[in-house]
């Protein structure tokens, strides 16, 4: 890329270990969270294997989002349930299914009886949240 670029390389990226803290992952699909982990490569290895000074800068995912995305119903948590929805996500679509069942039916539950919305009160007011999506920048002339 450094190669072909003239003047600026952007990724678009994310990082492992913040996604690993996100709700979904952390309290009901850790599973999902090791597939995610062996998906990325982190964003320091990605600053040195460019060789050059890089900014880091984090993708807050708004709370109406409709990407698709692992993160993008952080708000909707209903959303996960579906599994179309969850067949578009690399995270859990290259999980096994066994693996995903127990944490999903928990989510169900929990949804049912309304302890996500308790338990996650905060989020609730939230127009967007830090889970770890990041742009990585490389200026390659000065």
């Amino acid at each position: 890329m450094r190669r072909v670029a003239r003047r600026r390389l952007v990724f678009f990226t994310w990082r492992p270990e913040r996604m690993a803290e996100f709700w979904l992952l952390s309290e009901y699909l850790p599973a999902a969270a090791r597939t995610d982990a062996t998906q990325a490569i982190p964003v320091q290895r990605l600053c040195r294997l460019l060789g050059a000074d890089a900014t880091v800068r984090a993708v807050p995912v708004p709370y109406d989002c409709i990407d698709g995305f692992g993160a993008a119903y952080w708000r909707r948590p209903e959303t996960y349930l579906d599994p179309d929805v969850r067949a578009g996500m690399s995270m859990l679509a290259k999980t096994d299914t066994e693996a995903l069942a127990p944490g999903l039916q928990q989510l169900a539950d929990d949804l049912r009886t309304r302890r996500w919305h308790h338990e996650h009160a905060d989020l609730l007011a939230l127009d967007a949240l830090d889970v770890g999506y990041s742009t990585v920048t490389v200026d390659l002339v000065s």
